[in-house]
């Protein structure tokens, strides 16, 4: 079988060629070039250069050949304009997902087919199995990579069974100590290559520079949310009113409205350090509870205006009087706002689009004993809402909402018809440990409604959900 594997200069693919190549394939090398620009990259000039040269080096040291394309035109209209149009609507796009999508296994598999090749492979750590489907043609799953800690399914979640029936996945069953001891053994000139770090492509950037290419900066106002704010918002007590009327009969405790995460490794209410969290129970439903802490039937009894409403994040309409006072022994006329129960503005930014739901860094805020999270963003407006502290109210939901044209099934076989219900295990950003949760499909689009709190629930970002380690489909978290 002729294979090519798309050798990026790093260890995975590297290996991933060599285990190709091992296995008697004829095996070819393609390195594609992405991005040329280098405006709010932090790694130098060059660095697409220095991946090339290792390739090149690695595909030598195999015995392969080795490739060059270049799809930057494709990948800045693909990807990147795409980036700069959710950053402008106030929404946190995933570049890597979308590489994966319209680049990896599309534009740079055509080129890879034109060149002769039956298969592609890359160094994802992630397995692909086949099975029978109900009309005996083949079914394609994807499955978590054998390593807990390097599992990169999440990033696969919008590919498609055609894209599937044609790539491979030669290191899904390593874990990284496996790989870099083989690429050591095999004196692999990337055996000691760093992991890329930042946009796919792209390499880390200083974000809100990069974003300045096309995103004008306008200073505008951060406003910290008092707590008092929740007390009498109708909209959060309409949520954690219908989350107690959709609780289980059996279950007494509150609902928690406040989620436990402090990190991707760490949870206030274990007060340890969670590695990816248990792991599943092979004999529940979709790896997770069958009933969880709400009631099926309960969930099924809400109206599509009660699961949009549930869905929703509060919004923060919080305004500044002012009053003029004198100061000083000459009196001087100023100006000051009035103090407010319900918040305060604190400072100013450069642009609310630079700023992203949970962001800690580069708000520039100081006086607070806990650190200021970004609870919201208002692109109208041109303000950003932020609260102090892991517990505040305004980082946590319950629910979110991805609408029909957003949803993407995987598994074409299992796709939800409206009206059902199904309990699967979701994570709303990579890294994050499956979390239990209810999905619920209705004729305008996908609910999903945590059994625990969420912190950071994104508008742009990917939802996805599993059975046991297999990723069924994901969507666009919507507003």
């Amino acid at each position: 079988m002729k294979v090519c594997i798309g050798l990026s200069g790093g260890v995975d693919s590297s290996v991933a060629a060599l285990l190709l190549k091992k296995a008697g394939h004829d095996v070819f090398a393609l390195f594609m070039q992405n991005w040329h620009d280098t405006e709010g990259t932090l790694h130098g000039d060059c660095e697409w250069e220095e991946d090339r040269f290792v390739a090149e080096m690695v595909a030598r040291k195999i015995g392969i050949p080795f490739y060059f394309v270049d799809l930057s035109d494709e990948y800045r209209k693909r990807v990147v304009d795409y980036m700069f149009e959710e950053y402008s609507r106030g929404r946190t796009p995933n570049p890597d997902v979308l590489c994966n999508r319209e680049i990896k296994f599309d534009a740079f598999m055509k080129c890879a087919r034109k060149l002769g090749a039956d298969m592609v492979a890359t160094g994802h750590y992630c397995r692909k199995e086949e099975i029978a489907g109900p009309d005996g043609k083949p079914v394609y799953r994807i499955l978590a990579g054998t390593d807990p800690n390097k599992d990169q399914s999440y990033f696969l979640c919008q590919l498609t069974q055609e894209q599937l029936s044609r790539a491979l996945f030669p290191i899904g069953d390593l874990t990284k100590p496996e790989v870099r001891r083989i690429a050591s053994e095999a004196d692999l000139p990337s055996a000691d290559k760093k992991d890329s770090q930042g946009i796919c492509f792209v390499g880390k950037v200083d974000l809100p520079v990069f974003l300045q290419q096309k995103l004008r900066p306008v200073q505008g106002e951060i406003v910290e949310v008092y707590d008092e704010y929740f007390r009498n918002n109708s909209h959060y007590l309409f949520i954690r009113d219908t989350l107690e009327k959709l609780k289980r009969d059996d279950i007494s405790s509150p609902v928690e409205m406040i989620t436990s995460y402090i990190s991707e490794t760490r949870s206030m209410k274990y007060n340890d350090v969670l590695e990816h969290g248990p792991m599943p129970d092979r004999n529940r439903e979709g790896g997770c509870s069958t009933d969880g802490i709400f009631d099926a039937s309960r969930i099924a009894s809400l109206s599509d205006g009660e699961l949009d409403r549930l869905s929703e994040p509060v919004e923060y309409r919080l305004v500044f009087e002012t009053e003029t006072y004198r100061s000083g022994r000459k009196h001087i006329r100023k100006t000051r706002y009035r103090e407010n129960p319900y918040g305060k503005i604190i400072g100013t930014h450069d642009g609310a689009q630079f700023y992203t739901i949970g962001q800690r860094k580069g708000l520039n805020v100081g006086g607070h004993k806990d650190s200021l999270f970004v609870i919201a963003t208002d692109i109208a407006a041109n303000r950003i809402y932020v609260g102090e502290g892991h517990t505040h109210k305004g980082l946590s939901r319950s629910c979110l909402k991805i609408h029909r044209e957003d949803i993407h099934w995987i598994r074409e076989d299992l796709v939800m018809a409206p009206g059902e219900i199904r309990r699967y295990r979701v994570r709303i950003r990579y890294r994050q440990p499956l979390q239990d949760a209810t999905l619920v499909m209705r004729d305008s689009g996908l609910y999903i409604l945590f059994d625990e709190a969420q912190r950071g629930i994104t508008p742009g970002q990917f939802g996805v959900w599993y059975s046991h380690d297999e990723m069924i489909g994901s969507g666009v978290i919507g507003a």
